[in-house]
């Protein structure tokens, strides 16, 4: 597929952080679980159903409007998102209630998800084949900036205002964004669009029997279990004594993890030169280790910060790599592999926070470290299962050098 000459490096730029400004309102409401839980009456223990809303709203996401990519202009599909995510973020800072708020959360998740994914599958439309790793890996990059700056947007606003002014700032980001990307898109070539129910039927065919979607899709759901254990927990025990530090401060430790979404572009470099296998083994080390220092809290703060670089350089460089992996396909399947690849995500993610959070309001935070070390080498162990029933299946396979 030729590429756009409007394509340019950019808007490249743009489109990652757009998406890094969209993925955010999914994780906004980490550093406020405190704060949600007096202002809405809700229980400690329960705090976990704030995030999970936002999740359920990231797998309708993929289940209903995802799949809508693959054969349709992106272009009008990408606008009509930002226009959605808008008023959702504004109906969010309305809320009065728990269930107003548990509905917010899930149309900011909804939203979110699909605009941010879309934006992904667009570019990797775009893209030259030789470089789709590196492109998707710089809007890559964008999301896990704005994931995890996420926290410390959120931690700042809430302490200087209040959470609402979170929501109210985040629509009124996104409101300039739409602006400014409403006539740059370019449009997209595609196959004539299949109906919908047809889309709907080929996803269930391929999460049956597509082979790197159902390795790296179940990588991604204990992947993400895993960084969701930290981030949805750690405020809780942040909070409280012997440390009780202010919501702008929980917010703060997204700065560690900015390290790794740095190197996202590099980590799709590597990829479309073939070292995925090496990249995917290194970051699930990384991952496993890291728990070792963040256990060291509360009683200790340079030692957990370590570990938040670790576990999110090596979640970061192992989502690129699933990315990479999939996206070598045709571009008429991207939105589809997207969708299933991220639904692991989204119900990984889901699980992690809420059971996270249960963990730690029972068993305390060492035991939260356990579960999430346990995790981390599950994922260890399923991706050395792949790779040595390849070795068996075709020991001349290049695949298996890389």
């Amino acid at each position: 597929m030729p590429l756009p000459l409007p394509f340019s490096l950019s808007l490249r730029l743009l489109l990652a952080v757009t998406a890094g400004a969209a993925v955010a309102n999914v994780y906004y409401a980490q550093p406020l679980l405190d704060r949600l839980v007096v202002v809405f009456g809700m229980g400690r223990a329960s705090a976990g159903t704030v995030t999970s809303a936002t999740q359920l709203g990231s797998v309708l996401a993929l289940l209903v409007l995802l799949p809508l990519l693959d054969g349709r202009d992106r272009r009008h599909l990408l606008r009509l998102q930002l226009l959605a995510l808008v008023i959702s973020l504004l109906l969010l800072a309305l809320a009065q209630g728990v269930m107003w708020l548990l509905m917010g959360m899930l149309l900011a998740g909804l939203f979110g998800t699909a605009l941010t994914q879309g934006l992904i599958a667009y570019t990797a439309s775009l893209a030259p084949a030789a470089q789709r790793g590196q492109w998707v890996g710089m809007v890559q990059g964008g999301v896990f900036i704005g994931l995890l700056l996420a926290r410390v947007f959120s931690g700042v606003i809430a302490q200087a205002f209040d959470w609402q002014a979170v929501y109210l700032a985040s629509a009124l980001l996104m409101a300039v964004l739409a602006g400014l990307l409403w006539r740059r898109l370019p449009p997209t070539l595609s196959a004539p669009a299949a109906a919908y129910p047809r889309l709907l039927a080929s996803m269930a065919g391929l999460l049956r029997s597509d082979r790197q979607l159902i390795e790296r899709g179940v990588l991604a759901l204990l992947l993400f279990a895993a960084l969701n254990m930290f981030w949805a927990a750690s405020p809780l025990l942040l909070s409280a004594q012997p440390l009780a530090w202010s919501t702008a401060a929980i917010g703060s430790l997204g700065f560690a993890g900015v390290v790794g979404a740095l190197l996202a572009s590099r980590v799709g470099y590597w990829a479309d030169q073939g070292y995925v296998q090496r990249v995917s083994l290194c970051a699930l080390m990384l991952m496993l280790f890291a728990w070792w220092p963040l256990s060291a809290l509360p009683f200790a703060v340079l030692m957990p910060l370590f570990g938040i670089v670790l576990l999110d350089l090596g979640g970061q460089a192992l989502h690129v790599g699933n990315q990479s992996v999939l996206l070598r396909r045709s571009p008429e399947l991207h939105g589809r592999l997207i969708a299933l690849y991220m639904l692991f995500y989204a119900v990984g993610s889901g699980l992690g926070a809420a059971i996270g959070v249960w963990v730690q309001a029972r068993s305390g935070w060492l035991g939260l470290c356990q579960l999430g070390a346990g995790t981390s080498l599950l994922a260890l162990l399923w991706w050395a299962g792949w790779r040595l029933h390849e070795a068996r299946s075709q020991p001349t396979s290049s695949e298996c050098r890389r």
